[in-house]
């Protein structure tokens, strides 16, 4: 697929075909993540590939949470659980916390870029993503679960990623509407 091609096509997947992903995949896009610019190299990211114990901990934290949110009827407790456990994988993405503010910011820049690279690489094999936020990501017994020190890292977000069930299309403002020119 041709570059331009590819970032134009690419979108968020909310469903997924049960299968697995091309072997393979998962590593090339973290290959693909790694080369992102970052100020400084400080190479912020970190990833976390979750395996299936964990992920069924995940899938039932996040019931639990959205349970809180809205009642949890048979009907859309199965919703959820199809939501979060039918991607054929998740990866976690944390930046290592600088206590320097602006070190900090351009880490989650460096981050965010390292994340599109990701899902690009993934869409160039035809596998869609998701990066998701939200009160699971920000849950201490999700860093517990993953092992991730809340004191060192920070989650960023979730990649789910699998093959898509179907391309949304989402619309853009033209870019007229959203460039300015100055003199």
């Amino acid at each position: 697929m041709e570059l331009r091609e590819l970032l134009l096509s690419r979108r968020t997947i909310h469903h997924y075909e049960p299968d697995p992903i091309a072997e393979g995949a998962i590593e090339r896009a973290l290959e693909a993540a790694i080369r992102a610019p970052n100020h400084k190299l400080t190479n912020p990211w970190r990833f976390t590939r979750v395996g299936p114990r964990i992920r069924s901990q995940l899938v039932d934290l996040g019931v639990e949470l959205k349970g809180r949110k809205k009642e949890l009827t048979p009907k859309y407790e199965a919703k959820l659980r199809e939501k979060y456990g039918n991607p054929a994988e998740l990866v976690v993405v944390s930046q290592i916390v600088d206590d320097d503010p602006f070190r900090r910011r351009e880490d989650y820049a460096a981050t965010a870029c390292a994340i599109e690279n990701f899902c690009l690489s993934l869409w160039s094999e035809g596998v869609g993503s998701k990066w998701s936020t939200g009160s699971m990501t920000r849950d201490e017994r999700t860093y517990e679960m993953l092992r991730i020190d809340a004191d060192a890292e920070e989650i960023v977000g979730f990649v789910w990623a699998g093959i898509p069930k179907e391309i949304p299309d989402t619309p853009r403002r033209p870019v007229d509407e959203v460039l300015r020119t100055t003199q």
